[in-house]
């Protein structure tokens, strides 16, 4: 646990990523197994430990400090492990040698009513910083700044082994990855796959940056706002994979049992929605289905769940991804109509003339499930990752609003001291002020600081974590659609808002109407 915990200390006071990336493969390279498996899935948020919840750790700390002080204790450093890893009394003594995998096992055995005990005595044998690393993998939210991506790509690079090989193994072997890491040792052959559902790498776009692109060399489809999943039928059963490589089938049951063929789909998950006669919805509803364990027959009743399919990755046995797009798509237009039009659909080529009818066309679409456009090479193959010229997303424009901050929360990790978090509305008729949003994303640096100290010098009243403001401050808000929705009092809810801009210069009775907000819904 002591390497660990070093690995997680200095992670976190790294920012570069280079030098991130360098510690974890000498991590990889010189601890044993299974405790470097089982450290990679916990940096990597792949673990989960049902019985242990941020709630029994809060409970846990009663027993040993004081309520009041771990409260505020807790509202100062604004992480739950950090606090209870500093206030944990040390008991004397009682330190003793803690690897990784004990602690994954004592943690994987813990039932609701005996995790406060396990809990407890694993952090008696720990210092600060291993009771913090402990922590951290019971609960997850490492926040070290190490993505999927980077683990994967330290794995290639500790053991010279090629990073889309390591991709493709990652999602079929579970954590520790002990068959991972005796073939990039050169201790087994690489892993076999023939009868595993297995994930492929997704091919992702780089931001249309040019003034245009010549449509002779590329194809034009519409980018949807759902979200990109595979779906893998190998091995007697079928796999959807989000793009991370996260597999989501439990939350998809219909779409898992309409897809029975010997193939591999990539595509974009939709939900269908009443008022576009059956066609795609907003993101809003999707997000009904996201994140679900257990799918109700209403749930499955009120959004129904189809994919678009974009690409043809594999079939009947065959691997495609080498293929010219041309030919991938010649064959995803025969492949498609094996499937269930009730639950798949071929997403359509524009058949623009030309790159300013396309530049048109993107400019007046606003359904509410189109996000911009995707420009894709015909002669591409399908290849793992960003490749420079190959794909480009052309996102429609943004939407914006003036709103007025009313409420300010702390963030989280290094942010956890700054009030970085900032629900902000727009005026009804009767001239009150209603939330139509949250971010916190899209200032600097500098204007964080000034934000943080405008929320400290006007705060009206306290509400835990939450401080509301003096109503005085417009924010220009940018975001990329705006959805009805019965959650919000506005009865709106902005997809992707984040901070455009600080209008210091504009009144806040200046800011825009919820009127003005309800003509841009889609």
């Amino acid at each position: 646990m002591k390497r660990f915990a070093a690995l997680i200390d200095r992670l976190i006071y790294t920012r570069s990523r280079n030098t991130k990336l360098a510690l974890i493969v000498d991590y990889l390279r010189h601890t044993p197994d299974p405790d470097r498996g089982w450290a990679i899935a916990a940096l990597t948020e792949s673990l989960d430990f049902p019985a242990v919840k941020a709630g029994t750790v809060r409970t846990l700390l009663a027993t040993r400090i004081d309520e009041e002080l771990f409260r505020l204790s807790r509202h100062f450093v604004g992480d739950t492990a950090e606090t209870a890893a500093l206030l944990w009394p040390d008991v004397p003594g009682k330190k003793a040698g803690l690897s990784v995998s004990d602690a994954v096992d004592a943690l994987s055995a813990a039932s609701r009513s005996d995790a406060p005990a396990i809990v407890a005595s694993l952090l008696d044998r720990l210092d600060a910083d291993g009771r913090y690393a402990l922590l951290k993998l019971a609960l997850g939210g490492m926040r070290v700044g190490v993505s999927a991506r980077l683990a994967k790509q330290a794995f290639a690079q500790a053991f010279d082994v090629p990073v889309d090989d390591v991709e493709e193994l990652w999602h079929a072997i579970p954590p520790p990855y002990a068959p991972l890491f005796a073939w990039g040792e050169g201790r087994a052959e690489r892993p076999d796959l023939a009868d595993v559902a297995f994930f492929r790498p997704f091919m992702l776009a780089h931001p249309l940056e040019e003034a245009s692109v010549d449509l002779a060399d590329y194809a034009a489809e519409w980018k949807w706002d759902g979200i990109r999943v595979q779906i893998v039928h190998g091995g007697g059963e079928t796999r959807i994979y989000s793009r991370g490589g996260e597999e989501i089938s439990g939350a998809f049951p219909e779409l898992v049992a309409a897809f029975d063929q010997d193939a591999v789909i990539d595509g974009e998950l939709l939900v269908r929605g009443e008022v576009q006669g059956g066609e795609a919805a907003s993101f809003n509803a999707l997000q009904q289905r996201l994140g679900r364990k257990i799918v109700s027959k209403k749930m499955l009743a009120d959004y129904p769940a189809f994919v678009r399919v974009y690409d043809l990755l594999a079939v009947d046995g065959d691997d495609l991804r080498g293929l010219p797009w041309t030919e991938r798509r010649r064959q995803l237009e025969a492949f498609v109509p094996r499937l269930a039009g009730s639950h798949f659909d071929l997403s359509q080529v524009i058949d623009a003339k030309d790159f300013d009818d396309l530049a048109e066309r993107r400019a007046g679409a606003r359904d509410a499930a189109i996000e911009g456009v995707m420009l894709k090479r015909r002669d591409a193959p399908y290849v793992a990752g960003r490749r420079a010229g190959l794909w480009y997303k052309w996102k429609r424009d943004p939407l914006t609003a003036d709103c007025v901050m009313m409420y300010a929360q702390r963030g989280n990790g290094r942010r956890a001291s700054f009030y970085s978090d900032y629900t902000f509305g727009c005026w009804s008729e009767a001239g009150e002020l209603l939330p139509v949003g949250k971010a916190y994303s899209g200032f600097t640096d500098e204007e964080l600081k000034w934000l943080d100290k405008f929320v400290r010098d006007n705060t009206l009243n306290r509400f835990g974590p939450v401080r509301e403001v003096e109503k005085s401050l417009v924010l220009e808000v940018a975001f990329d659609s705006i959805h009805s929705s019965k959650r919000h009092k506005s009865g709106l809810a902005m997809r992707f808002p984040r901070i455009s801009r600080i209008r210091r210069d504009k009144p806040a009775e200046e800011a825009d109407r919820i009127a003005t907000l309800q003509a841009m819904v889609t």
